[in-house]
C-alpha cells in the first residue's frame, strides 16, 4: 500500500467491509460529510466526490508540505499546551523538522480518524458493533490532466454505472451538480473548472463520456 504524499493527487475509494450499506439514508451522507470536512478538507483540495450505498469515490490533491507540517505543528503544540510538560520557558518546539514519515502516518491518521468517527456514529445509529469499511481504502496516484480529468467524470458517472439513475444531475450525493451550481463547501469548484478551461467544457466532457457509456450498454446487450 502506498503512503499518502503531499501535493500529489489521488484517486481515492473504499467499500463496505462485508455486503451491508455504509449508508443507509439521508443523514448517514450529510453526517459524513460534515465529518469529510472536518478531517479531509484541511489536508487536501477535493475535487469531486460521489457517495453510493456500498462505497465512495473521492478525487482529491494533498496539500503542499508546509501546510501540512503547519498542521502537525498545531496538532502538536496544542496537546503539549493541554499536558504538563510545557517547557519552563514556555517554548514549544515549533521548528523541528518533520519527517517524511511523520507526514505520511498524520495524512493516513486523518482518513483513519474519519472513517472511525463515522463508523461510531452509524453503530449508535443502527445497534451494530464491529467495522464498517475495509481496512485499508484505496488509493491511484494521478499523474497526469488527462487521467484526472476522467477521474472525476468516472467518479460522478458510478451512480450511472451501478443502475441508481440516468443522469449525473439525479445523484444527489455527488459533486457533479454542486460544480454547475458553483456552489460547494467541500470542492474547489473554480480550479476544477480551469482544468476544462469553462464551465461548458466541464459540461460537454461529461455529456460525451455518458453517450460513450451507454451506447457501450446498448452493445453489450
Amino acid at each position: 500500500m502506498q503512503f499518502l504524499k503531499p501535493d500529489t493527487c489521488y484517486h481515492i475509494f473504499n467499500h463496505a467491509n462485508g455486503f451491508e450499506n455504509v449508508f443507509n439514508e439521508n443523514e448517514n451522507f450529510r453526517y459524513f460529510l460534515e465529518k469529510y470536512r472536518v478531517y479531509i478538507s484541511p489536508i487536501a483540495e477535493t475535487y469531486a466526490y460521489c457517495l453510493l450505498p456500498n462505497h465512495f469515490h473521492l478525487v482529491v490533491r494533498i496539500r503542499k508540505r508546509e501546510v501540512i507540517e503547519e498542521l502537525i505543528r498545531r496538532k502538536n503544540s496544542t496537546a503539549l499546551m493541554n499536558s504538563s510538560k510545557v517547557p519552563n520557558d514556555g517554548k514549544i518546539e515549533g521548528e523541528k523538522i518533520i519527517s517524511n514519515e511523520t507526514i505520511e502516518k498524520y495524512l493516513s491518521k486523518q482518513f483513519s480518524n474519519l472513517f472511525s468517527c463515522y463508523t461510531q456514529s452509524f453503530n449508535k445509529m443502527y445497534k451494530r458493533m464491529g467495522s464498517l469499511f475495509i481496512k485499508n481504502f484505496k488509493r491511484e496516484i494521478i499523474l497526469d490532466k488527462e487521467y484526472f480529468m476522467n477521474a472525476v467524470v468516472y467518479t460522478h458517472r458510478n451512480p450511472i454505472h451501478h443502475g441508481f439513475c440516468r443522469k449525473y444531475s439525479d445523484w444527489g450525493y455527488c459533486s457533479y451538480a454542486e460544480i454547475i451550481e458553483g456552489k460547494s463547501t467541500i470542492i474547489e469548484v473554480e480550479k476544477l473548472i480551469k482544468t476544462w478551461g469553462a464551465k461548458n467544457d466541464y459540461i460537454e466532457w461529461h455529456a460525451r463520456n455518458l453517450e460513450k457509456f451507454l451506447h457501450s450498454l446498448e452493445l453489450d446487450v
